[in-house]
């Protein structure tokens, strides 16, 4: 799903994701880089953006009612009627107090992921063990580009909701047989370290 350190069904193939070309490429040190850095001449940075800027933004919103603070269960992900957002959107359930993710930042994370319509859980961290994380850099290629810029802003010990359209997870053709064309993904998100 976010790479390959993942299972099978879920791994990423950078390529055939989105084009999120104006996030710059892994470095060697990233998660799960199946494809080679992109040389699109789209992929530099442009004159008018600085390099530690992504370009990618998401959208803060209030954070879901009933959802659990204790950074030692695992979270869930409460299904939803409304009309499925058009952006990336950030919710904090817990702020922490650690050192903050930026652009760039390699960071660890557990997670768990669901689908938006019903909250069913498609992936998470914490079935491998409530230790477990996964590693990646901020705003890199490696994972999809909703959830490689969901860390921005968070500190260490907070824990974050993230809802990511299709567009900027798995397109219109999905990752087949786990995650449909189309999919609304949400992710509850705990930061556990930022730095190698």
């Amino acid at each position: 799903m976010l790479g390959s350190r993942l299972s099978a069904p879920l791994a990423l193939a950078t390529a055939a994701l989105l084009a999120l070309s104006g996030c710059g490429d892994a470095d060697e040190g990233s998660l799960g880089s199946a494809a080679a850095p992109s040389s699109s001449p789209s992929a530099a940075t442009s004159p008018q953006q600085s390099p530690q800027e992504c370009p990618l933004k998401a959208s803060t919103v209030a954070p879901p009612a009933g959802a659990s603070k204790d950074l030692k269960t695992k979270p869930t992900v409460a299904g939803s009627t409304a009309p499925a957002p058009r952006d990336v959107q950030v919710a904090d359930i817990v702020v922490g107090s650690g050192a903050e993710a930026t652009t760039l930042s390699k960071v660890e994370t557990k997670y768990v992921g669901a689908f938006y319509e019903t909250g069913k859980e498609f992936d998470s961290s914490w079935s491998r063990g409530p230790e477990d994380t996964l590693p990646f850099t901020v705003c890199a290629q490696g994972v999809v580009p909703g959830f490689s810029i969901a860390p921005t802003g968070m500190k260490v010990g907070g824990r974050r909701q993230v809802t990511i359209p299709a567009e900027f997870a798995y397109g219109a053709e999905g990752s087949p047989p786990t995650i449909p064309g189309g999919a609304t993904l949400v992710f509850v998100i705990d930061l556990v370290k930022v730095g190698s």
